[in-house]
């Protein structure tokens, strides 16, 4: 027992700061965030306790305001923090693969699975809704790289749907804000051991590409590469 509240005495502490900093972060984009968050809470409580001196229960309405102001306030600061955040990462390298690793349970993401000397990146996610190739980077450039690596997911796993989305804010285009709910909404057609057994299968196929050997020392004078870098898959 004394070693649970200790635990909690530490954690909390620990919450605490992570909040501090929370709120620090959203203070540098969102400058009015503490005038809103103390306009909501002053209005919330402030109703409450007016009905309840209207009723004549001021006290009991005077706890449930605070509880629901409290409530409230959170709710609003999450938000915003949300935004502030998204803000700040739009545009940045990997900001796609960082929504993506906190997308929810069921979703299993690999980073970078494809990508071109632009540093333009192809992020994919497997969940109950098929295959999710997200690309951030040059629309112009992203499009022959999610066609590539399409095409090699419909190979491996050809009952599988594959989904592609590509992150920004132009037209036909994801924001980053918007991606989590974008992945969301798609439609599911695959069962929890399908799920797996894709991924077992894409994983499988990247350990054996990843494993193929390679010719040791140095290359025969006049030996040439084929053309295509390797020649036809068959």
């Amino acid at each position: 027992m004394a070693r649970s509240d200790s635990a909690a005495d530490a954690a909390n502490p620990g919450r605490l700061k992570q909040i501090a900093l929370t709120y620090k972060m959203t203070r540098k984009a969102d400058k009015t965030i503490g005038l809103v968050l103390a306009g909501v809470f002053l209005l919330t409580f402030g109703v409450f306790l007016a009905i309840g001196f209207l009723i004549g229960h001021p006290v009991y309405l005077g706890i449930l305001g605070f509880l629901l102001a409290f409530l409230g306030t959170a709710i609003v600061f999450g938000r915003r923090a949300e935004r502030a955040a998204f803000g700040q990462m739009e545009g940045q390298p990997g900001a796609a693969a960082a929504v993506l690793d906190n997308i929810g349970r069921g979703w299993s993401t690999t980073p970078a699975v494809a990508m071109n000397r632009s540093q333009d990146v192809v992020h994919r996610a497997v969940g109950k809704a098929g295959i999710v190739l997200v690309a951030e980077g040059n629309p112009n450039r992203v499009k022959s790289l999610l066609a590539a690596e399409k095409k090699k997911m419909n190979r491996i796993v050809a009952d599988v749907p594959v989904h592609d989305v590509i992150v920004g804010t132009g037209e036909d285009q994801v924001a980053l804000k918007k991606l989590r709910t974008t992945m969301l909404k798609l439609p599911r057609v695959l069962t929890g051991p399908q799920v797996t057994a894709t991924n077992d299968r894409l994983r499988a196929m990247g350990d054996l590409m990843s494993n193929m050997p390679l010719p040791k020392g140095p290359m025969p004078k006049g030996m040439r590469l084929p053309k295509g870098g390797g020649g036809k898959a068959r």
